[in-house]
């Protein structure tokens, strides 16, 4: 402990906080170079300016898929609107199958390395000689002449007649074929599954057609090569779409269906119409049984499915004979929606019993955080891994094992996976972000949005994403190969982490340590309204929520989404101090004992030298003592006292308290060691037991971006302290964040003491099944 001394007078001299660079290089400077200046299309505000505009693309398509042979062949008629104020010489066609063509150039740029041990599924893919990609049949206009176009990989040119106006429209056809990929083989975001026990498919159709590219006032025409991460950047439209499959295959996709009299079984149609009024518990519309039931035979002939979806940005369908599908309704915006899920039995328990009852959850709980779900339907399709997302349909993994057992991870990787795409419906389906430039702002925004719905599914849900913990192994992992957040779809380093975990952690933490749910729900909700049905930039993002909190986060989006920086706050040291009050008969005995004290210490510390000598000479001769060494200059004299009431009587009543206060100061000295500014988060334990958190905002890091020190001040005396006591900082090294110092265990030391418990059944057996061994244990002990 340190004494403070009061003077009346005070002098204080600033330290400059500011580099000698000619360059500010300060983690508080304004993102003004790296955002676009706001225009009559986007506002400074985050908000669409009053010129704001974007294009349509209406689809008219006949599909056929060939259960045979495993194709899809489809013709397209495609109504183009130019609501820009550009005359259009060309337009741009996504052919995103082409990625798998033989010669594309997402297998030509595709790393890889041998190791001494590899998967026969890693080896089929590498010697995998699939046929794939768009086979163009015909490109003509509407009158049905042909069209000039040019194909340039998973981009297609044409090159209209005559260049296309403003306020104008320009209808074209088109008509292709392709080879379906078996997802279990080589992989992809679509395509089918093979059931060799009873020799059936089911089929998860996308990216299926030539879909327009986008063209806005920010990229012009978005016709940036699909190499395989960056997903897909559409413009809003009409569908009406007709399907042709096998006659016993239950189909279900975007938007809504238009001829159920003519596909559906009357049963069915009476199941349906139930569903639509039942809000808690699904209706089977196909049971299980008549599912089993129609995978025994392949009957003969077709049947077709016709669609109609409204303002929405793509299309998406599936289709098998194996199909389950029940659904229920939701109530959102004071309308009905219907939630549905299709899957065969190798879905179940789980997907009878979850899937429906998730995709219900996610659509109420997003519709809170976000914009009401604005479609008709939303769809859960049964995959054995993938996760993948389309407007009112989403295709999603979490299979049980055959006996019909599952391990905790296949549930809750389930039901995470459900929730993340139908919630991608809101981000980007709606509120429709380029993904092909920015994946982050439809993945990170939905992970975030998905770790509120899992804890309001269920309390303590493990997440996998979006907590500040498990962050930590990534941000401080290593920086070369480690990309910022803000970083092109297709140059991504460590995908999951960069585009879903990091972003997501970073709104969490912006949420509940930074802004605040208040302030951050608000504006979180009024960049989604703002956007919805329209195409925002991360620039709309970042201004809309500070815009609409009133909160500076500038140095916010810049330290997470601009850097690789990690949160490092060292507490370096505490000195801990009170007040000299001047009284001789309270401070003297102080003195005294810390003077005592510290000769005692320096006595031992000299303790082997003392032993060396025998006598000193003033022990020898005590004559040589004078009276500086005879003299007790703790003692307290009636000087002393005369000085204290002198001084006493120079100080006005205020000063008088602050003498005789007796609180305790502590001076706090900080480091940034990772190098991203955050909000201080501190505990103080004192010594009755009591505890007291304060918490400090970024900016105390405004003019000091490496070091600082903090006063506080109590009337009790602190026993301990804590920096970011509840793990909410994504702090990468707690064991400096400790007053005493102390050491945080490792992991493994965790493990080693029993910290960690790891279920360990025979076999790798899984709880489900352990448990039901032990029930027949106990059966045959009776």
């Amino acid at each position: 402990m340190k004494k403070l001394i009061l003077s009346t007078l005070c002098i204080g001299i600033a330290a400059s906080t500011f580099g000698q660079s000619n360059l500010n290089t300060s983690k508080f400077k304004q993102l003004k170079e790296e955002l676009a200046t706001p225009n009559v299309y986007r506002t400074a505000s985050g908000a669409p300016g009053h010129q704001y505009w974007q294009q349509k693309a209406n689809y008219v398509m006949d599909i056929v898929l060939d259960d045979e042979k495993q194709t899809i062949s489809g013709e397209e008629v495609i109504t183009y609107v130019n609501n820009s104020p550009n005359t259009l010489e060309y337009l741009w066609v996504q052919l995103d199958q082409n990625m798998r063509a033989k010669d594309s150039d997402t297998k030509k740029i595709k790393t890889g390395s041998l190791n001494d041990k590899m998967s026969f599924r890693d080896m089929n893919r590498m010697h995998s000689d699939f046929d794939g990609g768009f086979k163009l049949q015909e490109v003509k206009d509407k009158s049905g002449k042909d069209l000039q176009y040019v194909v340039n990989n998973t981009m297609m040119r044409i090159d209209m007649p005559s260049p296309l106006k403003p306020n104008a429209s320009y209808t074209f056809k088109i008509k292709w074929w392709y080879n379906i990929n078996d997802r279990m083989k080589i992989g992809g975001r679509s395509g089918f599954e093979h059931f060799e026990k009873d020799d059936n498919h089911l089929y998860t159709i996308a990216q299926f057609f030539p879909r327009m590219c986008v063209y806005n006032d920010v990229e012009g025409w978005q016709n940036k090569q699909f190499l395989g991460s960056g997903e897909f950047t559409l413009p809003f439209g009409d569908y009406n779409v007709k399907i042709t499959t096998p006659k016993d295959h239950i189909v279900g996709a975007t938007g809504v269906l238009q001829n159920a009299s003519s596909v559906l079984t009357s049963k069915q149609r009476e199941r349906y119409k139930k569903a639509q009024s039942e809000y808690s518990t699904p209706v089977m519309i196909v049971t299980q049984e008549e599912a089993e039931e129609a995978e025994k035979g392949k009957a003969k002939g077709t049947k077709t499915w016709q669609f109609s979806a409204k303002n929405v940005r793509d299309f998406a369908f599936c289709s098998s004979r194996k199909f389950i599908w029940d659904a229920m309704a939701v109530k959102i915006g004071g309308k009905n929606i219907m939630a549905m899920s299709y899957y065969p039995k190798e879905g179940n328990p789980l997907w009878e019993d979850y899937s429906t009852k998730v995709v219900a959850h996610t659509l109420k709980t997003y519709s809170k955080y976000t914009v009401d779900y604005p479609y008709p339907v939303a769809i859960s399709v049964h995959t054995k891994w993938i996760g993948m997302e389309y407007p009112m349909i989403c295709f999603n993994g979490g299979r049980p094992n055959e006996d019909g057992t599952y391990s905790k991870s296949t549930k809750y990787g389930m039901i995470g996976v459900i929730i993340h795409e139908v919630g991608h419906n809101f981000f980007p389906m709606i509120i429709n972000s380029d993904e092909r430039q920015w994946t982050w702002m439809d993945e990170g925004l939905n992970t975030f949005v998905q770790y509120l719905t899992e804890q309001e599914w269920e309390r303590g849900y493990p997440s996998r994403r979006g907590s500040a913990q498990n962050i930590v192994p990534y941000m401080k992992g290593d920086k070369s190969n480690i990309t910022p957040i803000m970083t092109n779809s297709e140059s991504i380093n460590q995908f999951g982490n960069n585009a879903y975990a990091k972003p997501a952690t970073a709104l969490n933490i912006l949420r509940e340590t930074v802004m605040g749910r208040e302030l951050f729900d608000f504006a979180f909700k009024t960049y989604s309204e703002r956007w919805k049905f329209k195409h925002p930039t991360p620039a709309d993002f970042f201004r809309t929520m500070e815009d609409a909190s009133g909160v500076d986060l500038d140095w916010f989006w810049r330290g997470w989404f601009y850097t690789t920086d990690h949160v490092d706050i060292s507490m370096d040291k505490v000195t801990w101090y009170k007040i000299d009050t001047k009284n001789p008969e309270i401070e003297n005995p102080i003195k005294a004992k810390e003077y005592a004290n510290r000769t005692k210490a320096i006595s031992e510390i000299r303790n082997d030298d003392e032993k060396m000598v025998k006598q000193t000479y003033s022990e020898a001769d005590p004559s040589i003592l004078d009276f500086y060494n005879k003299m007790d200059q703790f003692e307290v004299t009636v000087l002393d006292k005369e000085d204290y009431e002198q001084y006493l009587g120079k100080l006005d009543e205020s000063e008088k308290d602050f003498l005789s206060s007796n609180r305790n100061y502590y001076q706090l000295d900080f480091t940034n060691v990772g190098g991203l500014v955050m909000p201080l988060v501190l505990e103080f334990v004192f010594t009755d037991g009591s505890r007291e958190v304060r918490r400090i905002p970024a900016e105390i890091w405004a003019r000091n971006n490496k070091e600082i020190s903090k006063v506080f001040f109590f009337d009790k005396e602190v026993q301990s302290i804590t920096l970011d006591p509840f793990l909410e900082l994504a702090d990468t090294d707690m064991n400096n964040n400790f007053w005493p110092p102390k050491q945080e265990p490792s992991r493994f030391q965790l493990y080693k003491s029993g910290g960690y418990s790891r279920y360990g059944g025979r076999g790798g057996e899984n709880p489900m099944q352990r448990a039901n061994r032990l029930k027949e244990r106990k059966e045959k002990d009776k």
